[in-house]
């Protein structure tokens, strides 16, 4: 089946952001997402999964495991398990971007710092 942000199941997260699951296993998880500008995600880390972002368009930044990392559109970086992690649209455009995660991240995630 054809998948696209006109037919995935969508939802809300963050401060005005979506996301559409184009995949969603158990063990695999596909999901495109967007953050207007100015959007941030609170810091947090997934036990088991690992993740993958891959930037559509605009540009990420990201704190990993206390590091700063800035991601442009065609760029991706990869976040392993237990690393505390965040998101955050600091650029002048719309942010867009795929999260995969290997198992699933949702039901995975611990909130703030270790």
């Amino acid at each position: 089946m054809i998948k696209s942000v006109e037919n995935a199941d969508h939802y809300n997260w963050g401060t005005n952001c979506d996301g559409w699951h184009l995949l969603k296993t158990d063990r695999l998880s596909v999901i495109q997402e967007r953050m207007p500008v100015g959007a941030n995600e609170g810091l947090h880390w997934h036990n088991q999964s690992q993740q993958l972002f891959l930037i559509l368009s605009g540009t990420a930044s990201f704190v990993i495991d206390s590091q700063h990392f800035r991601v442009n559109a065609n760029e991706s970086i990869h976040i392993k398990p237990l690393s505390i992690h965040s998101i955050s649209n600091n650029g002048d455009d719309e942010l867009k971007f795929l999260v995969i995660s290997e198992p699933m991240a949702h039901g995975d995630r611990v909130e703030g710092s270790i």
